[in-house]
């Protein structure tokens, strides 16, 4: 199923400007601690086309903040919970068209791909009805993908601080350090085998240490 074209803009929900477009992540100071992300980026690059072509390769090092959410239990969870893991960060919401029609490829790559190495962590940000974003996903039959939530959408906020987030949906392809890999503005055809050729290269260059 086609996605819409760009990002919806998020601040008509949460009081915040912007827009996705042409140099709209912003670059910040290195974290020497990230180098190897960097490296695993670049060796990873040249898959970044057809269905994953708009991906954002890091090219300084960064380390993402200890994201603080939910899990389906109610149970606090943090990034950091999954050190170790490569995790592809998500944040959608079920206001968000582009983010709904992208729910299923993410599901996908959950089924293909999840296991000790890696992990989808799609983190609902509807700030309403608690309830609304679990039918969504019970009546989509998506039943791979983890339930995970933030009501105050502090998620948002904290990947906008570093200009990783500035519009729905947005997803980060995070490393076992907590490191950026890639980012990418709006949705992408998770199941495609673009997508599954390039996270399966990024997991085996980093098992390979390089």
């Amino acid at each position: 199923m086609p996605f819409a074209i760009g990002a919806v803009v998020i601040g008509a929900a949460l009081g915040l400007g912007g827009f996705y477009g042409l140099g709209g992540l912003k670059q910040t100071s290195g974290d020497p601690a990230c180098r190897g992300a960097v490296t695993l980026a670049q060796k990873i690059a040249p898959l970044a086309h057809g269905e994953v072509a708009a991906l954002t390769m890091a090219t300084v090092p960064l380390r993402l903040p200890d994201l603080a959410f939910a899990d389906g239990d109610g149970q606090a969870r943090k990034l950091s919970d999954w050190r170790g893991k490569t995790v592809l960060v998500n944040l959608w919401a079920t206001w968000c068209v582009p983010c709904r029609k992208e729910m299923p490829a993410l599901e996908e790559l959950q089924s293909k791909l999840s296991g000790p190495n890696f992990e989808v962590v799609a983190i609902n940000i509807d700030t309403r009805d608690p309830e609304k974003p679990r039918k969504f996903l019970q009546d989509a039959n998506l039943t791979r993908l983890g339930y995970f939530n933030d009501p105050k959408a502090k998620v948002f906020q904290d990947l906008k601080s570093i200009g990783r987030a500035l519009g729905m949906p947005t997803s980060v392809l995070v490393d076992g350090q907590g490191c950026e890999i890639a980012t990418i503005a709006g949705p992408a055809e998770w199941g495609s085998d673009d997508a599954v050729k390039l996270i399966k290269a990024a997991l085996g260059t980093a098992a390979a240490g390089i």
